[in-house]
């Protein structure tokens, strides 16, 4: 079975004009359940503040868990955060945590939200609120339930947040691959980043991916693996620079997950960046994407 992280907080109303009752999150536990995979459905608890709070400001923390986060930080983050969006932003990282916990029993476990690699210590940006990979990393480090954690975003877009918030953390690191021009405009620095030219296909990016990540996780031999999972740089995304086709992004997941199963290491998935204006379209990328990496585990 695959351990799926799922709560129902995660779930928004899809916005006017939409032609699905749900966002992505709805759209992509109906398309899990209708995939007839076999699903171990697990419902994470939120987030302790206090571990929001390790990594990210505490009077931001407060903004968000009361809901009065100021008008040009919601700007910055792309959308108003009511209470509904609080109760989400606490949730999901418990989501990301969970999973890794999952993986490090299991092999492999997903959360069917999350990948906010946006969010700073002090605000949020590009359509996230807290850094949930970032949050799950330092907890499960000081926590000691794992001495190494290498965060992998292959997400278009650099894992800016994440790069700066966990820079300098002992027993972390991170690794980006992304589209060089595309947003945000100032990249952070992470471990290791993998720019890429617009327009590159599956050929070079895949190529790009195994010379790169293949020798860092062999250097570092991390624990467990947090992997943002974007599907943005497929080449029908409306936020995406790149041109991967479908299958470029399965060799993509296949290798990530194969790399993390081959060398005995847990690999907890998120969902990340995924934009189109038919949002089924993403959400379809997204379970493919959780599908193809529990296939490599044997899982589903």
């Amino acid at each position: 079975m695959i351990p799926i992280v799922h709560h129902a907080d995660y779930v928004a109303v899809a916005p006017p004009g939409s032609a699905y009752r749900w966002g992505k999150n709805g759209l992509v536990r109906d398309l899990l359940l209708e995939s007839g995979a076999a699903i171990d459905w697990i419902e994470p608890d939120p987030m302790p503040r206090a571990w929001l709070e390790a990594v990210h400001d505490p009077a931001y923390v407060a903004e968000v868990v009361e809901a009065r986060v100021p008008t040009e930080k919601e700007r910055r983050i792309g959308f108003a955060v009511s209470e509904t969006v609080a109760r989400r932003s606490e949730r999901v990282p418990g989501g990301t945590y969970a999973a890794s916990l999952l993986a490090l029993e299991r092999g492999h476990a997903a959360n069917s939200a999350g990948g906010s690699h946006h969010a700073l210590a002090d605000t949020g940006a590009g359509y996230c609120v807290f850094n949930d990979l970032a949050i799950a990393a330092v907890r499960l480090v000081e926590e000691g339930r794992a001495k190494s954690v290498l965060v992998v975003d292959c997400d278009v877009h650099q894992g800016d947040g994440t790069a700066a918030l966990l820079a300098g953390r002992p027993g972390i690191a991170t690794y980006s691959i992304h589209a060089e021009k595309n947003f945000p405009a100032r990249k952070a620095r992470s471990t290791l980043d993998v720019p890429l030219a617009d327009g590159t296909g599956d050929i070079a990016y895949l190529e790009a991916l195994a010379a790169t990540l293949a020798p860092m996780v062999l250097q570092l031999a991390p624990d467990i693996i947090l992997y943002q999972a974007g599907v943005d740089p497929h080449a029908d995304d409306r936020l995406g620079r790149l041109a991967l086709s479908s299958e470029g992004l399965d060799g993509r997941d296949r290798f990530v997950a194969g790399l993390a199963r081959g060398s005995g290491i847990a690999l907890a998935t998120t969902l990340g960046g995924g934009y189109g204006d038919d949002l089924m379209e993403p959400a379809r990328r997204h379970v493919r994407s959780i599908l193809t990496v529990a296939s490599v585990f044997g899982q589903g």
